[in-house]
């Protein structure tokens, strides 16, 4: 089995998709997740021959489900091992946005794998303790959403521990800018209680990564908005509403990447909070 989707109860299956994938796969029956289909495991131990093809047909297939000729998607790597609660692999593997056509999503797919057996990413298991001879590495190719404010969100205060406050991080456009650590984020302090917000500091947002054509780019935020809070406070208290249910949905609590865009709140990622 080369290709599932992310709607399919195969994507469960942490050993196929990897926990980055499987963890997205729970959640997309109940939440706004964007539309995905995932490479396997299996696919990248066999290294199959005739993958190009399956994945230009879920390619296609994704440009139906969306109603694009020719989907921006996100492709992703997604490590049999990543996003456990020891070990989050945050930025050890590649991640390519902003991609469009069958070719550029198979080179995309060949990318991933390869970085998979870089010198960063074999590097840091070994710092977790994992094996390196057997990695087991599934990507995820899923539908782009064309953020208007980014946001990663902890249901639980990394700061301070407190488990009563929800803390969250947004800014403008995607959110590579604010896990690349390139813009200091906007940071709302939601009560877990009330869901008041009850602390704002807003940043000088001088850079923003915004797509454009065959990826991505990092450019200067307009002068009028950088100033300006990128959430209202009932956008804050939506996004703090869903790490709390996330948290009472996983059991543990979370750290989550999430989205508006066209005035619609999109579940990204979700992982555990490592650092508590």
């Amino acid at each position: 089995m080369n290709i599932v989707w992310l709607d399919e109860p195969q994507a469960q299956d942490l050993s196929l998709v990897g926990g980055k994938v499987a963890s997205l796969s729970k959640l997309a029956i109940e939440f706004r997740v964007p539309h995905g289909f995932c490479v396997t495991t299996l696919a990248y131990q066999n290294a199959a021959a005739h993958l190009t093809e399956e994945v230009t047909r879920a390619y296609q297939a994704l440009a139906e489900r969306s109603g694009s000729a020719q989907p921006s998607v996100a492709v992703r790597s997604s490590a049999v091992d990543e996003d456990g609660s020891a070990a989050s692999f945050a930025g050890q593997h590649e991640t390519y946005l902003n991609i469009r056509g069958a070719d550029a999503v198979n080179e995309a797919v060949v990318r991933c794998w390869q970085s998979a057996r870089s010198e960063r990413a074999l590097a840091y298991r070994r710092q977790q303790g994992l094996a390196n001879a057997d990695v087991k590495l599934a990507v995820l190719v899923q539908q782009l959403v064309a953020s208007d404010v980014s946001a990663v969100v902890f249901s639980a205060n990394p700061v301070t521990g407190s488990r009563d406050e929800v803390m969250i991080n947004a800014s403008w456009g995607l959110g590579e800018s604010i896990v690349g650590g390139t813009v200091t984020p906007d940071t709302f302090v939601v009560s877990k209680s009330n869901l008041q917000v009850m602390e704002r500091a807003l940043a000088e947002k001088t850079r923003m990564t915004v797509a454009v054509e065959g990826g991505t780019r990092e450019v200067d935020v307009p002068r009028i908005l950088r100033a300006q809070p990128s959430l209202m406070d009932e956008q804050a208290v939506e996004m703090a509403r869903l790490a709390i249910t996330l948290e009472a949905t996983m059991g543990y609590a979370v750290d989550i990447e999430c989205a508006f865009a066209g005035g619609q709140l999109y579940l990204l990622q979700c992982r555990p909070i490592t650092t508590l």
